[in-house]
């Protein structure tokens, strides 16, 4: 490289993003996407070597039109691809049993101020009365009328010499 250009690259370094921005439009006739600073001193940098040095040969340049003609060139990932990937996690976990929730059709019952609370254990929730409840600290809320953690309400917390015989 000539003393020239390495003066203008070291110029380069020292502009502000909107300097390089019009550097880019006067180097290559039209003005960048880009507003990333390190991407427009590269691309700027490369053009003023190329300007004096040349640029890719022609075999270069052939070579690189075949990869890109062959090339499944996708700029953005699929619409849902993130949303499907967590799906696809979320239905592996759940297969797995967790030691804590009773196998389904196990009946839970908790006596609570006279009353008797008749809870049965579902696939996918809990069924008190004739409703489904997705928790049974949404149960343990609807009966006491304040927050409550589920699991201890209805006194299936393990001790921690059985949390970890279930393990």
């Amino acid at each position: 490289m000539n003393a020239e250009i390495g003066r203008q690259i070291d110029e380069l370094r020292h502009m502000t993003t909107a300097q390089l921005q019009m550097k880019y439009r006067e180097l290559f006739g039209q003005s960048s996407h880009s507003n990333h600073k390190d991407y427009l001193f590269r691309r700027v940098a490369w053009r003023l070597q190329a300007i004096v040095e040349g640029g890719l040969s022609e075999r270069a340049r052939q070579y690189a039109r075949e990869i890109a003609e062959d090339a499944d060139l996708r700029l953005c990932a699929p619409k849902h691809y993130g949303e499907a990937q967590s799906a696809v996690r979320m239905a592996s976990a759940s297969r797995r049993p967790d030691p804590s929730v009773p196998a389904p059709g196990t009946q839970l019952i908790k006596r609570y101020r006279k009353e008797t609370i008749t809870v049965t254990v579902l696939d996918d929730g809990y069924q008190y009365g004739l409703r489904v409840y997705k928790s049974l600290s949404a149960i343990a809320r609807e009966v006491t009328g304040t927050q409550w953690n589920g699991f201890q309400f209805f006194g299936l917390t393990l001790h921690k010499e059985d949390h970890r015989a279930a393990e």
